[in-house]
């Protein structure tokens, strides 16, 4: 069946943790599709984007980063960020793994991994997730400042 004529779903399987602990991206994902894909071999293609803390953000060194948010109505937007996804690309499986609490340069922030039986589908709904996530998705920051300030940041960078 080619990526054009693929019956598109709202009904693809799923993960969204929120984690308050550091963890690592790519064990994550290999850990999460050897448990919930085990014997299926119908998809193509994985995508994944890994979000990991800059130290640096609007001309200032940041020494750390404080994330909060309210559990059901996060939990409520990423499922409907996915809904979206899926009824525009044949996705058949997502994990999407985010941090909470305070967070250091370096450390992973988000993971969001697609499955799809070809590239484009996974590519594209990968990359719809995210975006959607970092606009739509009930997170708020807190950046600690090397100069000693704080401050919370009031929009998210562009997807460039």
């Amino acid at each position: 069946m080619s990526s054009s004529t693929a019956k598109i779903t709202t009904t693809s399987v799923r993960k969204i943790m929120i984690v308050e602990e550091s963890f690592d991206p790519l064990k994550t994902q290999a850990d999460y599709q050897r448990e919930s894909m085990s014997g299926k071999t119908d998809y193509g293609a994985t995508a994944n984007f890994v979000g990991t803390m800059r130290d640096f953000n609007e001309g200032d060194d940041v020494l750390s980063m404080t994330l909060e948010h309210y559990p059901a109505m996060t939990s409520k937007q990423l499922n409907e960020i996915v809904d979206q996804a899926c009824s525009k690309w044949p996705i058949q499986n997502t994990l999407i793994v985010h941090r909470v609490g305070e967070i250091f340069p370096a450390e992973s922030i988000v993971l969001v991994s697609v499955w799809s039986a070809h590239r484009n589908a996974a590519f594209d709904g990968c990359r719809y997730i995210m975006e959607a996530l970092k606009h739509q998705a009930p997170f708020w920051k807190k950046e600690a400042l090397i100069a000693g300030d704080t401050r919370w940041v009031a929009e998210n960078t562009k997807g460039e």
